[in-house]
């Protein structure tokens, strides 16, 4: 059921004056498990720009939760939260985030309803004539995370993932490809462990920025070992596993074990869990291709992404033997 609850709310929209069509399309990703009211009601706090008065909120609110539960079939078994409203990109319409969750797994959105409470669609809206990806971009930090490729690269990849994640590990797959591919590009790895339905992702991820202290190719060679290990790892071996694949990286045992005791790798983590909700990620992989972003990390849509960001000309350029490797130092904590 939860891949019913992601294609539901990763599909795209058709805008069209009333309610718009689904034009569906698959998203292979994993979904946070979030808190959430057991009674299925919507929120009604009021948000900038939202109607005078909270009796009117409340009243659009509602309307618009009954019409989504009837067109996805969502029943009593489905928490659905709308709002609190806020001023779109347009003024004949407010912006309204979106949440469902069924069994512990939640998928967010937003939709777009009318002043007059007579309207409803789902999709993005953007003024025309500014860069519809900057204000995500400004929000994706370049530095201070492990890095590979060209620091003054025109394509920059930043990728959210979660080592425990089956999706993140079939988009490693696909990175390595890219990168193989497109050696001018950058890829920049972000943190984004889903420990309310993996219980060992942060254990690992705290072990990779252990090895990213000590050193950058170090890191990468923990973080191929623990994707190519994924299906030997458990709540129970993971602490011993990634000492193991730090020694096999060439890496100090002790000052490793020393650095997984400390908090800084798990403020690292949670500095990139919080970049990843300010680009409102819920789901694992999300990449973003100069800021556009790959839910999923499909990689016939990433490779799209690389070669208009790059040109043609430069998208056509042979690949050198091998994508430099390299990366930014630790952050200070």
């Amino acid at each position: 059921m939860r891949a019913f609850i992601t294609t539901a709310l990763c599909r795209r929209w058709l805008l069209v004056a009333a309610l718009s069509v689904m034009a569906g399309t698959p998203c292979f990703a994993q979904s946070s498990s979030q808190g959430a009211s057991s009674n299925g009601g919507s929120s009604s706090s009021s948000g900038s720009g939202a109607p005078s008065g909270v009796a009117n909120e409340a009243a659009i609110l509602q309307s618009s939760e009954a019409f989504v539960r009837k067109l996805f079939a969502w029943g009593p078994d489905f928490v659905v939260k709308l709002g609190p409203l806020s001023q779109s990109a347009t003024p004949e319409f407010y912006r309204v985030p979106l949440q469902v969750t069924y069994k512990g797994q939640t998928e967010a959105g937003e939709v777009f309803v009318s002043k007059d409470g007579k309207t409803l669609f789902r999709g993005d809206m953007f003024e025309i004539g500014t860069d519809p990806f900057a204000v995500t971009r400004a929000k994706l930090r370049l530095e201070g995370d492990p890095t590979k490729g060209p620091a003054d690269a025109r394509v920059t990849i930043v990728e959210f993932s979660d080592y425990q994640c089956p999706h993140c590990r079939q988009l490693y797959t696909v990175m390595q490809v890219v990168e193989q591919k497109y050696p001018q590009v950058r890829i920049v790895y972000k943190d984004f462990p889903l420990a309310a339905i993996h219980p060992w992702a942060t254990t690992a991820a705290v072990g990779a920025r252990c090895a990213f202290a000590q050193s950058p190719e170090g890191f990468w060679n923990v973080h191929d070992m623990i994707f190519e290990n994924q299906d030997v790892i458990s709540s129970e071996n993971v602490y011993q596993k990634v000492i193991d694949f730090a020694v096999r990286a060439g890496l100090d045992k002790e000052a490793f074990k020393v650095c997984l005791a400390l908090p800084d790798a798990k403020a690292a983590i949670q500095a990139d869990v919080d970049e990843g909700k300010a680009v409102q990620i819920s789901s694992t992989p999300t990449v973003f291709v100069n800021g556009r972003p790959v839910i999923g990390g499909d990689e016939t849509t990433l490779e799209q992404y690389i070669q208009f960001e790059l040109g043609p000309q430069e998208a056509t350029k042979p690949a050198t033997s091998g994508a430099p490797r390299g990366s930014a130092a630790p952050k200070k904590k």
